[in-house]
């Protein structure tokens, strides 16, 4: 019952209907943190899109630019690149371009 403590209603003090809720919320809990990563990896993606597009390139043609060059370098450090250091993620734009 203290794992179901902040439910509303039946959900706290009733032993099969908090059982089956708690249950429920462990299978939410395992599909979300999948569904999570997947939503991370979109956002990333758009960002890097965005910022590549003022680089006059797409989102495909700068990652396959990239790993032409040998350039190994992930989403999540490139999406923060393109936000919090535009002048950095140019110069990996045009080390890719170069190459």
């Amino acid at each position: 019952m203290s794992l179901t403590r902040g439910y509303f209603g039946a959900r706290k003090n009733v032993w099969t209907v908090a059982k089956n809720t708690w249950e429920k919320g462990l299978t939410y809990a395992y599909r979300d943190r999948k569904n999570k990563k997947r939503n991370f990896r979109a956002l990333w993606i758009q960002r890097i899109n965005a910022a590549a597009r003022l680089e006059g390139m797409s989102y495909s043609k700068l990652m396959g630019a990239l790993h032409k060059a040998g350039i190994e370098i992930n989403r999540k450090v490139l999406a923060d690149l393109a936000v919090n250091h535009p002048e950095a993620f140019k110069a990996v734009v045009e080390k890719a371009k170069a190459a």
